[in-house]
Parts: C-alpha cells; structure tokens; sequence
C-alpha cells in the first residue's frame, strides 16, 4: 500500500476536472493491457491503426510502461478542451521533455522516434502533438460526449454524496483501491509500498473512464486519475441482461433499464439502446426515479438518469 500526505486541511483544496489528455494516455494504458472491459471493436481498430503513430507509440508504449508527466498536466479549469491541454504540453521547458522521453527507455535500444528527441525536441515534440491529435480523432472523439456527460455526473454525485455524508465517505467511496483514514490517502496496492509527501499542493480528482480498474496517482501536480460509475459499460455494444429476480420484481423492461443505468445516460440513449419509443423510456424513467432507484443529474442541455445507492443494491443482489 502507499500512503500519500492528506490531512483534514487538504479538503478545502479539493477539486474535480475531467482531461481529454487524461483520457487519452489512460486509453493507451488500457489498450496495452489488453483490459477485458474494453469493447473488442475499438480495440482491435485502435491497435491496428498505431502503426500509423510511430512517434505516439514509442513514447507511450514503451518497453517500461512509462507516460511522459508533461503529456498529462493537471487542467487549469474543470473542462478543459483537448487544444487547451496541448498548448500546455507545446509549451513544455525542451530539457524536461528530453528527460522524461527517454526515461522511458532507460536500459534499452531506442528507436529513431525517440532519439530525434534529444537531437531535435522542438521538431519531435511538433511531430508528437500531430500524432496525438490524430489518435485522438480515432480513438476518443467518438466517444468523447458520453466519457465528458458521464464524468460530469460522477462529479455531480460525488459532491451530492459529501454534502449528504461527508468529505470522507465521499472519497472512501470513490474507488476499491483508494481510502482515507484523516492522514493520508490510501492506495490499496499489494505489491507496491511507500509514502509521498503531500507537498502543499491541492488534489484534482480526475473521473477517467479509461482508467478502469486501476487508480493513478500523479504526484506531479498532484492529482488521481479514477474511473466514474459504470466505466464498463460505455463501450459496451448491448445493454447487459438483468438478473431473473430484478425482472420479476420490476418487471423485464424497467429491470433492463435499471441495469443498463450503471453509466448515466438521457431519456433518449435509452430508448435508443433499448429499442424503446421516447415516451415509454421517459415513463420507465420516471417510475424508477419517484421510486428512488434513479436520480438525474442536469449536463449542459442534457438529463443524464443514473442508479442511486439503492438501485445499485438491489442490481447486485
């Protein structure tokens, strides 16, 4: 376990934010995992095409399963634009950018696409921004608008649970991995162990939907990556089937419906997922939220529904 400098004080620095570059490097992690979660439509699509990336992949996908830290700087606003987050990354000091590429390959033949780094960072790094931004168009931006409304409901649901409850059950609640005991914040890995100093610095807490199982503490910058409710179904390509007792109890519709509401989604992803008219997913909706089960959060124009504490009960029974 690692325990990272946290005190009481630090709430007050708290803060959420949801990163398109987050996302991104998150993605090529879960990719080179080969996660189960992943849908095996986008990841057999995303890995053929990052032959057509060289530089991306060297830099990220490394003999070391190392990420630059400048690829991923904190966001200086909570919903930063992928433009915003590579002018940052453009404006990196050159010697930080050499350093950190090639610690990616410390002890280990580098190709061409990372040498060019220490002999021509403004070019490579050039070269680098292009590639991202294609990967990202590939990879991420046809599902940016449900990772960005599913992290603002996360965001939303988890200041509801801090008002409701408190600051610490809103973040021993956030993930498995991660606790709080008042001191430091916990990060429940069996084989790694350690302590970091807390610095001063404030947290972000970045909803990642790529981050899947795993928390990532950056100590740079301070902040933790940590995927929102219902990361698995996102990418899923048919809604999960309830279990035989939910339908019974509600009925196999609303039963489907309360299912598929592991991940927010409005009135009319549902009716589209479930093959549904507008006004009947509406009732079902409707239904399930006066009876409790169902809460919904405002994301710009849109209504996201998703379970409350109960409907996530009485799914896992």
């Amino acid at each position: 376990m690692i325990a990272w400098e946290f005190g009481p004080a630090d709430v007050a620095g708290l803060r959420f934010a949801h990163s398109p570059m987050a996302e991104l490097v998150a993605s090529v992690f879960a990719l080179r995992a080969r996660s189960a979660w992943l849908r095996p439509q986008w990841s057999a699509r995303v890995g053929a095409a990052l032959a057509g990336w060289p530089t991306f992949r060297a830099v990220l996908c490394g003999p070391l399963g190392y990420a630059p830290d400048f690829l991923t700087p904190v966001p200086l606003v909570a919903r930063p634009r992928l433009d915003d987050e590579l002018a940052l990354i453009a404006a990196t000091a050159p010697d930080r950018v050499v350093d950190q590429v090639l610690a990616g390959w410390t002890g280990h033949a580098a190709p061409a696409e990372i040498n060019r780094f220490a002999h021509a960072p403004a070019a490579a790094l050039a070269v680098l921004l292009g590639e991202i931004r294609a990967y990202h168009a590939t990879a991420i931006a046809p599902l940016w608008p449900r990772l960005r409304a599913v992290a603002d409901a996360e965001i939303a649901t988890r200041v509801r649970v801090a008002a409701d409850h408190s600051p610490r059950r809103m973040i021993d609640t956030l993930h498995p991995r991660l606790g709080w005991d008042g001191a430091a914040l916990q990060l429940r890995y069996p084989h790694k162990h350690g302590s970091w100093s807390g610095g001063g610095q404030d947290l972000t807490l970045l909803p990642t939907g790529f981050a899947g199982s795993e928390v990532y503490a950056m100590t740079t910058g301070r902040s933790l990556w940590y995927a929102p409710a219902g990361y698995g179904t996102l990418w899923s390509p048919a809604p999960a089937a309830p279990a035989a007792a939910l339908s019974a109890l509600l009925g196999p519709t609303r039963a489907t419906v309360l299912t598929l509401l592991a991940a927010p989604h409005s009135t009319g992803d549902v009716a589209t997922r479930l093959g549904l008219a507008p006004a009947t997913a509406s009732h079902h909706l409707t239904t399930l939220r006066d009876a409790g089960l169902l809460t919904a959060e405002r994301s710009g124009r849109r209504l996201l529904y998703h379970r409350t504490h109960l409907g996530d009960h009485l799914t896992n029974l």
